[in-house]
Formats: C-alpha cells, structure tokens, sequence
C-alpha cells in the first residue's frame, strides 16, 4: 500500500506495526522513526499540501483528530475523494483500538492484533509494578510555559502518571487540556515539575526560567531541584512512544521498583 501520514502520532504508530517502508509521505513534524525524515514532507500538521498529497496518489491517508485544528484537512480530504481514515485517541485503550484499526485498514489485521496486544500487556505489568509504590508524588505536567496548558482528567497523560506510581496534580480538572496560570501551579505545589513543551526540542527547554517565576522558589519541586526536562515526542503525543516514555519516567521515579522492566526502542 501507499501510505501518507499527515500527523505524527499516526506516523508511529504506522511504524509501531512494521509498516513505515509503505509510508509515502508525510506532515513536516514526523520525525520517528528515523527512516521518515527522509520523505517527502507535505506541511506542517495543521496546513498540510493537499495538491502535494493529491499527486502522489497515496491508497490511504491517516489523519487524526488529537491535532486542534485537523478538521480543516479532513475536509478537503473530502472535498478531494481522497480514501483516508481519522482517528483520535484521548486514552492507552484509544491508541491500542487505533493499532488494530490501521492494521485492519492495511491488511494487516493479525499482525495488528499480536502488537496491540503486546501494547496492552504492557500497560497491565506497568500497572502491576504502580501497586507498589507507597508514596506516590504528584507531577504537573506543562505543555506550554506562557499561556499555561497542561493536561487534565481526560487525558492520556493522568494515565501515565498512575501506570508510574504518581498522580497528575491536575488529574480533578475534566478536560483533555487545561489553560491556567503560574500561580495555580504554584498553590498546587507539585512533587515535580514535568516539561515537555509541544513542538519544543528537549534541549531548547531551559529550566532556569521555571526557577525565575514569581514565588515558584517556594514550592517544593523547585527547592528539591525535581524539575524535569522530557522528551516531548515520548508524552505529547497519543502513541506507543507513550509506553517508553512511561518507562523511562517510572524509572526515574522509582527506580527499586521498575528497574526490571525493560526501555524498548
């Protein structure tokens, strides 16, 4: 098949069930695996060449509605009759029905079973592992510095935290992403501080400007020096990337208890 992605959690979770060498082409910001970087480049996420993408004649194109925003390619693809599935996972279930549809879309239903299931047992041995932990600290996760986002309740990242032994400190918020302010962050007082800045390359995100804020010297994270810089790739986005940045984060956190998992590629 001839496959275009048009979102990067789509991308991985193309390559996630062996399928990247049928990617034709895809979205300016898909950067995993390595191999895509050398495709055509079609556009960023949110303004995506569709001449471009109409002339490669792709069998498929995989968009995604987890992308603000997408509705506007969605809608030319149907304008243009161009064969394409959206998805649009919130959660770890959604990404694992996200598997086995792509892998059905591809002819590739029993291939995509035998991964999501090794999605799944992934998940159920990290879960197994957070029963473990006594204390488990809260993490404010920040998406953006300036206005504040971070994730709330409906949000794959809560999830995340439980599978690694702590709490999302704005898991009581019932919304997939929440605006707010440094000084409701500061009144939350996290155990940590987790950025991973959307877009943002890990080692463009300086700490040191979280430690200027305004009273942020009090909280707890910032006087611990608990403040962790994330690979966005591995919790911005709704794909398996998310079990190895859950894994990575379990381990740092607590490392007696998850040291005996292992950090897949």
């Amino acid at each position: 098949m001839r496959i275009v992605s048009i979102c990067p959690s789509n991308t991985e979770i193309i390559d996630y069930l062996g399928m990247t060498s049928s990617l034709i082409g895809v979205d300016d910001y898909s950067d995993y695996p390595e191999e895509v970087r050398t495709l055509p480049r079609l556009g960023p996420d949110l303004s995506i060449d569709m001449d471009k993408l109409q002339s490669m004649n792709p069998d498929l194109v995989f968009s995604s509605l987890s992308v603000p925003g997408m509705e506007r390619n969605i809608d030319e693809l149907n304008k243009r009759n161009i064969p394409h599935i959206t998805l649009n996972p919130q959660s770890f279930k959604d990404i694992a029905d996200d598997i086995l549809t792509v892998g059905k879309a591809c002819g590739m239903e029993e291939e995509a079973l035998l991964k999501q299931q090794e999605f799944l047992q992934t998940i159920e041995e990290l879960k197994r592992l957070s029963a473990k932990v006594e204390h488990r600290p809260s993490l404010y996760w920040e998406w953006w510095p300036k206005p504040v986002f971070t994730p709330g309740k409906i949000n794959w990242l809560t999830e995340l935290s439980e599978m690694v032994g702590a709490e999302n400190s704005f898991s009581d918020v019932e919304l997939a992403s929440v605006q707010t302010d440094w000084d409701d962050v500061r009144k939350r007082d996290p155990d940590y501080i987790c950025l991973a800045w959307v877009g943002v390359q890990q080692k463009r995100v300086n700490p040191d400007l979280v430690r200027k804020r305004p009273d942020w010297d009090t909280m707890k994270a910032v006087r611990n020096d608990r403040i962790l810089v994330l690979e966005e790739a591995l919790y911005c986005r709704p794909s398996p990337l998310l079990l190895k940045g859950a894994m990575e984060l379990a381990i740092l956190l607590h490392p007696r208890i998850y040291d005996e998992m292992e950090v897949g590629p």
